[in-house]
Parts: C-alpha cells; structure tokens; sequence
C-alpha cells in the first residue's frame, strides 16, 4: 500500500511564508505526476501546482508568481513553498500522486489526509 504524509501547515500572518512537505512511502517503483490540491469551506477543491516526472509545471493563476512546487525523487517527496500568502490562501492543503508499485504496474493515483493552512492576524 502507497500513503502519502502531508506535513508544514499552520497559522501564520498574511505575507509570511510556509513550506509544505509530502512524502511517499510503501511499495514504490516509480512516481509520476506530483500535484498540490486545495479545499477552502464552502468551496470545490482545486488544483493549485502540478509537477510531472518530467519537471514540467503548472500554476493556477492564484499561486503563480508566489507559491514553488518541487520534487525530490530520491526521497519520493514533493513540497510547496508558499510566500506572501494571503487569507484567501487558508484552506486544507491536499497531496497527489501517481503512483507505479511495481515495474509491470499502470499508476494509481493517490490522496494525502489533507494539512491546515491558516492566513491571519
């Protein structure tokens, strides 16, 4: 079994910063895409940064300019440095991964719990 850890969510001031970290681990052969997801109350989830094996990228609008996605295959991880974050930003912070647990496997794709992130004074 594949289980993604979310970690490095909390409270801080509008305009500060925060890193989120998500590792893999389990029965692991290869990771594909890699994508940080977001849910505020009362709204759908949606996609916030994506990064494919290949280290292509994408941004929503809200994030660009102001969040970083990143990998780090060696430790099956993908983080998001999140600066000059705004209220709007607070939401539960989501992982995504696809994911090959052996060498003859198609990806399977895979949800972290979720990490607060809260924007206030």
């Amino acid at each position: 079994q594949v289980q993604l850890v979310e970690s490095g969510g909390g409270l801080v001031q509008p305009g500060g910063s925060l890193k989120l970290s998500c590792a893999a681990s389990g029965r692991i052969f290869g990771i594909d895409d890699m994508a940080w997801y977001r849910q505020a109350p009362g709204e759908q989830r949606e996609l916030v940064a994506s990064i494919t094996s290949g280290l292509s990228i994408n941004y929503a609008d809200s994030a660009k300019d102001r969040f970083t996605i990143s990998r780090d295959n060696a430790k099956n991880t993908v983080y998001l440095q999140m600066n000059s974050l705004k209220p709007e930003d607070t939401a539960v912070y989501y992982c995504h991964a696809g994911v090959r647990r052996r060498r003859w496997d198609v990806a399977g794709d895979y949800w972290g719990q979720g990490t607060q992130v809260t924007v206030s004074s």
